[in-house]
């Protein structure tokens, strides 16, 4: 009851002090899910690759996303967008794959983020440590000043952790990555740092979750958004 009562009051002050279009969609689009189970909610895998992890100095290089609709994985609507960015991917070229010379032909932040508000407006998002991905959007907004409020997701890690946690396991380093998580479910392991791909897995990782947790139709979105 207390994160029910938590996620109203801040989405109702989050819609009321929103002033773009598609940021202030979305929050109502959460406000009025917000206690529909996740089987009858329009979800958007999430996927950022990046120079580095502080979003502080470093900078978005391409950004993954997949819609879950009726809980299940929509391929042919992915979509992938490279961004470019202010001096060299240096050596996370090594970690994402992403060299200078394809970002040659990417889409200025801003184009990006409105591109991604666009796609999100009537959707959750969803996403493997979403903090990390929704500090680096956040950041990206504030830079391009278009929006200044926070964002919200489903954290796959979160999920997870909680359940290794009541099982009193040991939670060991590296055990809360996407792979290691991806094979407690008994699901296939991907190339990792491909945004796109990426994507993808953590999509299947939510709904093979949900499945051991009783169901999509049995959980609501209260019980699992998060904020930043």
């Amino acid at each position: 009851m207390l994160r029910q009562w938590w996620l109203e009051h801040k989405l109702k002050r989050l819609i009321q002090n929103s002033q773009l279009a598609s940021i202030r969609e979305h929050y109502q689009y959460l406000f009025t899910r917000r206690l529909k189970p996740i089987s009858e909610i329009n979800l958007l895998a999430l996927d950022i690759e990046m120079t580095g992890l502080d979003p502080k100095k470093d900078q978005m290089v391409s950004i993954g996303i997949i819609p879950i609709i009726n809980a299940k994985i929509h391929p042919k609507l992915a979509q992938y967008r490279l961004i470019k960015i202010q001096g060299s991917v240096g050596q996370s070229a090594v970690i994402h794959g992403v060299l200078d010379q394809d970002l040659s032909n990417g889409s200025t932040l801003k184009e990006v983020l409105l591109w991604l508000l666009e796609q999100c407006k009537d959707k959750v998002l969803v996403a493997h440590h979403a903090p990390l991905d929704l500090q680096f959007i956040e950041k990206a907004l504030i830079d391009t000043e278009l929006h200044p409020l926070p964002l919200m997701a489903i954290d796959t890690l979160a999920i997870d952790k909680e359940r290794q946690q009541r099982k009193h396991q040991v939670l060991k380093v590296g055990s809360l990555r996407l792979n290691a998580c991806r094979e407690r479910y008994n699901l296939p392991i991907y190339n990792a740092h491909n945004a796109l791909t990426d994507a993808l897995a953590c999509a299947e990782l939510l709904l093979a979750q949900l499945s051991k947790m009783g169901g999509s139709g049995n959980i609501t979105l209260a019980q699992l958004l998060r904020k930043n």
